[in-house]
């Protein structure tokens, strides 16, 4: 372990030299915020579900003819499957992304209720292989979330590489729950912050 490191493993306590000391940071906080959510009753994780729908539907009204990207929850995750059928009887079209391949860049299949599905490298279900789509507005799971915008994820990097190469940047929307918020992921350069990031409580907006 590096000299400098605390043993103290709070929300700022990491050094800003040594990536191995911040990814073990990451590690230890993505455990426990997955662990702590697993804890929270379905019946109270559903509720949540439709507080974030409810709140989604407030900042993002019109969604004719526009693509939204979802995904299919784990892990405890907000089950927005309901909010994307309805996107769909808005006249909007949904695509769910899609692990092709191991450090790779994700890609996003369209969607909608009954979809032929399969299941990918880490046994969640995507559509079929189909036509590849690019969405217009990107909703991505949080683990946990920071003041700035920034999310952590699962460590795999799938989703800053997609949004880092995507040719035109799409709209992107954290979700999670409100107790998932850290004072800071300690993000760095690969790191992409999100325009939006929606709880059960509230919706935040970033000025970039």
């Amino acid at each position: 372990m590096s000299p400098c490191y605390s043993d103290v493993i709070g929300d700022n306590v990491v050094p800003a030299h040594a990536p191995e000391d911040l990814q073990r940071w990451r590690r230890i906080h993505r455990d426990r915020l997955i662990g702590e959510r697993l804890d929270v009753s379905l019946a109270v994780r559903d509720l949540y579900a439709r507080q974030i729908a409810e709140k989604l539907n407030q900042f993002l009204p019109d969604l004719a003819k526009l693509l939204v990207s979802g995904y299919w929850p784990c892990n405890g995750e907000p089950d927005l499957r309901p909010w994307l059928s309805s996107v769909r009887l808005r006249c909007g079209h949904v695509a769910l992304p899609v692990i092709a391949k191991k450090h790779a860049p994700l890609q996003f299949r369209l969607w909608w209720p009954g979809a032929p599905m399969e299941r990918g490298i880490w046994n969640i279900p995507h559509p079929e292989k189909c036509i590849e789509v690019n969405p217009d507005i990107v909703v991505v799971p949080l683990v946990g979330f920071d003041n700035a915008g920034y999310r952590l994820g699962y460590g795999g990097g799938y989703f800053d590489r997609t949004l880092a190469a995507a040719p035109n940047r799409p709209r992107i929307v954290g979700v999670g729950y409100e107790q998932s918020r850290l004072e800071t992921i300690h993000p760095q350069s690969h790191d992409i912050p999100m325009d939006f990031i929606v709880t059960e409580c509230r919706v935040r907006e970033f000025n970039r």
